[in-house]
């Protein structure tokens, strides 16, 4: 196990004008799990990439256990790689291809047997040691890949986007296996993905990546509760923020026909600023269905789940429109093209961001 530094690391592909990852500064801890997320084309697999040497660095540096790797190979620098397309051997056995490379660095026979059975045990393929990947289903395969990273138990387990090729019950089932099994053997991992439910739900913190620029990195609470900006409060959370830029009048903002009401040390923020647009953000869950006061909106879609529904609404019309999801009771849920008005719930948070920045305000 190790820590991982990276120090102002930079790559840039030949032949772009832009940096794919650029300046990158993190400090992950020794067996923590980082998780790394954002859109594609964020620089979030390059950056995995470069740790495990697969990538240049062009500037900067990345330390594995104090250790500078600039120029050291990637079989030197005791990584495992797990793929999103499972790289498995189809002419060998699940045991084979755990194996494999404890086979290519001399480890003899018996002591690759036991640690492919001890890692097979943990991974519950006891059974499977003797059948081919054709005749595994898709999360079997995902852990005997797993499997073969963990038998050369490694400094640091790298993981890009490991899950994509799973269907959707299937990746939930084995993001938990993967989190579980990552906390019992201590190793830490950085692990890559598109989904930010992934990340909220395995990372023990997260650095989410826009353009190649590392845009906050903190525990997955204080993402969703304090984004740093307006692009992390849009990417995180599902369904995404209400995030909307709107004028500011004297106890609020302006939205439709309505004024969304603030809090007075919001407004007090604003008028420091002087800023007569501001760049508004609320979660669904923080604003309310009512009768009075708030918000006149129309209803759009009412997506029922079951145990909530989400109501998706607009108020006003044009460049001036607002749209606006709230969640509520599915038993006491609007219907289609109603009337409501939404208000921010009695302990509901409301992010302020800089329109043009769309850096945080309060």
């Amino acid at each position: 196990m190790a820590s991982i530094t990276y120090k102002n690391a930079t790559c840039i592909y030949e032949g772009s004008d832009k940096l794919a990852v650029d300046n990158l500064n993190l400090d992950i801890k020794d067996g923590e799990f980082v998780v790394l997320v954002g859109p594609s084309g964020s620089g979030k697999s390059t950056a995995l990439r470069m740790l495990a040497g697969l990538e240049d660095i062009d500037e900067g540096a990345i330390e594995i256990g104090g250790k500078d790797m600039t120029g050291v190979p990637s079989k030197d620098r005791d990584i495992a790689m797990v793929f999103q397309n499972y790289a498995l051997y189809p002419n060998k056995t699940v045991a084979e291809n755990m194996g494999f490379a404890l086979k290519l660095r001399g480890v003899p026979a018996d002591e690759r047997r036991r640690k492919v059975e001890e890692a097979a045990k943990v991974l519950d393929l006891t059974e499977f040691l003797d059948r081919k990947p054709a005749k595994l289903s898709g999360g079997q395969r995902q852990r005997v890949a797993m499997g073969r990273a963990i038998v050369r138990e490694p400094q640091v387990f790298c993981m890009d986007e490991p899950l994509s090729n799973l269907d959707a019950k299937l990746r939930v089932q084995t993001r938990t296996q993967i989190a579980a099994l990552q906390r019992r053997l201590g190793t830490t991992t950085v692990y890559v993905t598109h989904d930010q439910v992934e990340a909220m739900t395995m990372g023990d913190r997260v650095a989410v990546l826009k353009g190649g620029k590392l845009q906050q990195f903190a525990a997955p609470n204080e993402l969703y509760d304090r984004p740093a900006n307006a692009f992390v409060a849009g990417f995180i959370g599902s369904p995404a923020m209400n995030l909307f830029t709107a004028s500011v009048v004297d106890n609020g903002v302006r939205v439709g026909d309505s004024v969304f009401e603030l809090e007075r040390d919001q407004v007090s923020i604003l008028s420091g600023t002087g800023l007569t647009e501001v760049t508004v953000g609320i979660r669904p869950e923080q604003l309310e269905v009512t009768e009075s006061g708030g918000v006149e909106v129309v209803v759009d879609l009412v997506e029922d789940l079951g145990s909530e529904a989400f109501v998706y609404t607009h108020a006003g019309s044009g460049s001036s429109g607002v749209e606006l999801v709230a969640r509520c009771n599915p038993r006491t849920a609007p219907r289609l093209a109603d009337t409501v008005r939404l208000r921010r719930h009695p302990e509901g948070a409301v992010h302020l961001f800089d329109p043009k920045s769309g850096e945080r305000l309060n």
